[in-house]
């Protein structure tokens, strides 16, 4: 699987962090970011969770 996330449309809440720390982390400008592109096996589930509970549905897992 591959994560993706919309830096743009970020509101920086960091929900996405706190649901998949595994994936995804709080860039050096605010706003959230994808730091491992290739979603591990063992977090798939919680990276879905994390593109789910998006606010603003910025993030993509396929």
């Amino acid at each position: 699987m591959q994560a993706t996330l919309d830096r743009s449309g970020c509101i920086s809440c960091g929900l996405c962090i706190e649901t998949c720390p595994e994936v995804f982390r709080m860039g050096d400008d605010g706003v959230a970011e994808v730091y491992r592109e290739d979603v591990p096996a063992e977090v798939e589930d919680t990276a879905i969770q994390a593109q789910d509970g998006c606010p603003v549905s910025v993030i993509t897992v396929e």
